[in-house]
């Protein structure tokens, strides 16, 4: 189905086909009667959209703030062929640029958000289990990573590979961790937000049920991807240390969140982080990326400097 049929069902009519906003999904801006609006698929099916918007109004509720669906004469979220889609206001904004302010206020929201979670997933969000990395992939994607920087003339560190085959390891001991599990947007990164002054979530739609490190591990990894606004390389120690503490304020890390959180960082590295660098080629192309993917190598073999105590 075309993007001019999927909008028409939510009762806009633009006069061309609407251009996807962002390249890796339909994200379409829509101006109706002078608002503007997103259109963009959501969770599918439409009991999990349903689930989420449940989660993201009771954010909203609770004063996160976080874009929610707009209100319309149709069904929102709807089911439109086999995927699911949403309508939300267009948030008008400064995009994030790494002043520490703004880290603050980006590690206060995040700590917010986790601190409204309940103990037991009552919006019944998908569960977190990603436990099923074997060598043999990690292997193949280091290959891949070196043939994409050599490429561009940039070496990889052997240590590289031994580090994720460490981590995969760890796999079976960090499921049976017992670590606290949040309710959580699981995409927290300055390219969702859009600061009207204080941060506003833009893109709540990949919610989940997650263990608390790991969420915040993604955070520290890929907070800076995709974004021309952002520093093209990952938090600084001092940086890092100043978005921990906005999330402090509402946050207190439990013995064994310390005790794991190195291997959580290895481990979202191993499932967010590795693909990125193996198999989106045209990543490479951009010399912030690469310049964000030899910063991520550096940090994965200086974690200790990115602590949470």
């Amino acid at each position: 189905m075309n993007a001019k049929s999927i909008v028409e069902k939510f009762g806009f009519h633009p006069k061309e086909e609407p251009v996807s906003i962002y390249p890796f999904s339909p994200v379409y801006r829509i101006t109706s009667f002078s608002k503007n609006f997103i259109v963009k698929q959501t969770q599918n099916p439409i009991l999990k959209a349903r689930r989420l918007m449940e989660y993201t109004n009771n954010l909203r509720k609770q004063g996160v703030k976080v874009v929610v669906p707009a209100i319309l004469a149709t069904e929102n979220p709807m089911s439109i062929g086999e995927e699911t889609y949403v309508v939300y206001p267009f948030i008008a904004g400064e995009f994030y640029s790494g002043r520490d302010v703004e880290i603050k206020d980006a590690g206060r929201m995040f700590g917010k958000i986790h601190s409204l979670s309940s103990s037991k997933n009552e919006f019944e969000l998908d569960p977190y289990n990603v436990f099923d990395f074997n060598e043999a992939e990690v292997k193949d994607s280091v290959k891949n990573i070196i043939k994409n920087a050599a490429a561009w003339d940039i070496e990889i560190s052997p240590k590289l590979e031994s580090r994720l085959m460490q981590s995969v390891s760890n796999q079976g001991e960090l499921k049976n961790a017992r670590l606290p599990h949040v309710a959580t947007p699981h995409d927290f990164k300055a390219n969702n937000l859009i600061y009207t002054p204080d941060p506003y979530l833009v893109d709540p739609d990949n919610a989940g049920w997650i263990p608390r490190v790991f969420d915040l591990a993604l955070v520290l990894l890929l907070f800076h991807n995709e974004l021309a606004t952002a520093p093209d390389q990952p938090f600084s120690h001092a940086q890092w240390h100043i978005f921990l503490a906005g999330y402090k304020e509402f946050i207190a890390f439990t013995l064994v969140e310390e005790n794991y959180w190195q291997k959580a960082v290895e481990h979202v590295f191993l499932d967010e982080v590795m693909w990125l660098m193996a198999d989106v080629i045209e990543d490479w192309q951009n010399p912030a990326q690469r310049n964000l993917f030899e910063h991520l190598i550096e940090l994965l073999m200086d974690l200790e400097a990115y602590d949470i105590k």
